[in-house]
């Protein structure tokens, strides 16, 4: 068994999934590490590259795209590792940062997972933690209320924007960019729910572990960078409709259908609003793109209607 089993799922980010693994070289000194690249059937040549230039790198090319959690899923049943790390593939890892992520995994022996400070590319910020979804938080986010003060414990409680990142603390959900988790939480807790294609994969991970007795920590250094939605910005569809879709799976599976009813009838207006705000800016600035955002939006209120009702 080696220390870290570190699993990068792929979906057309052949250069940044290169810069990721090159990082890898120096972000572990002290810790045997195994690298596991999961490949949901890309067609930018990412698993030519990943054979030609890191020929170490353990290579699983699906013959299909099979979504997030079922990829890793796929990636971690053969993980040897004491810990194991889910890593996306537009993440830069600085030297040293896999040896200190698993040192202080060490000294916590009841903390079952554990997430980094994550940059953006201009060396900013990057909120990454959050409080587990409830009606209440979702209401405030999707009716925009928490970016017009996000400095406001209260309004912006879900994506806990107000907490500047400098300080270690318990919390409910790290960002599934860069996370880092035990072994036998892992086993415990299950593995990923593979109804989750995309997003909220990582947050029913997190409740579940959480559950089962396990603590949830962040920790300020090291500094990952995380050039963000990279494999979803390709596809519209998996940014806006997938992102919905998995919110209320996880409010079915966790809150049941009454709870999930009122939230999507909370949350049903505000989508309907966003669609005509793109059409009109579609049609009066000639913004050609809104008409798409217009669509999806629209196909998101028509999913929550009919989740109100569905069981």
């Amino acid at each position: 068994m080696c220390d870290l089993s570190i699993v990068i799922v792929n979906w057309n980010t052949r250069d940044l999934l290169r810069v990721c693994l090159a990082s890898l070289h120096n972000a572990a000194h002290r810790i045997a590490c195994e690298i596991i690249v999961v490949d949901n059937a890309s067609t930018d040549g990412s698993v030519e590259m990943v054979r030609a230039a890191f020929p170490r790198v353990r290579l699983m090319a699906l013959p299909e795209n099979v979504g997030f959690a079922r990829a890793n899923n796929i990636g971690f049943a053969q993980a040897q590792g004491r810990y194991f790390l889910l890593l996306n593939p537009d993440t830069w890892l600085p030297p040293g940062a896999l040896d200190e992520m698993t040192a202080l995994m060490d000294q916590m022996p009841n903390v079952g997972i554990l997430g980094p400070r994550l940059l953006n590319a201009d060396g900013s910020l990057q909120p990454s933690c959050s409080r587990f979804p409830t009606p209440l938080n979702i209401a405030l986010d999707c009716w925009g209320i928490s970016r017009i003060a996000p400095q406001n414990r209260m309004l912006s409680r879900f994506k806990m924007t107000w907490w500047a990142h400098d300080e270690a603390r318990e919390v409910d959900q790290p960002s599934g960019a860069c996370l880092l988790v035990r072994r036998e939480a892992w086993h415990e807790a299950g593995p990923l729910d593979e109804r989750f294609f995309m997003y909220f994969e990582e947050v029913d991970l997190c409740w579940r572990v959480q559950r089962a007795g396990w603590r949830i920590c962040f920790t300020p250094t090291p500094q990952i960078t995380h050039y963000g939605g990279q494999s979803s910005l390709q596809n519209l569809d998996a940014r806006i409709v997938q992102r919905y879709a998995s919110l209320v799976l996880f409010f079915r599976k966790h809150y049941g259908a009454l709870t999930t009813g009122a939230l999507c009838c909370a949350i049903a207006p505000a989508a309907l609003a966003r669609a005509l705000l793109a059409a009109i800016r579609a049609a009066t600035a000639g913004q050609r793109r809104q008409w798409e955002y217009a669509a999806q939006y629209w196909r998101v209120t028509t999913l929550l209607c009919s989740s109100m009702t569905t069981r």
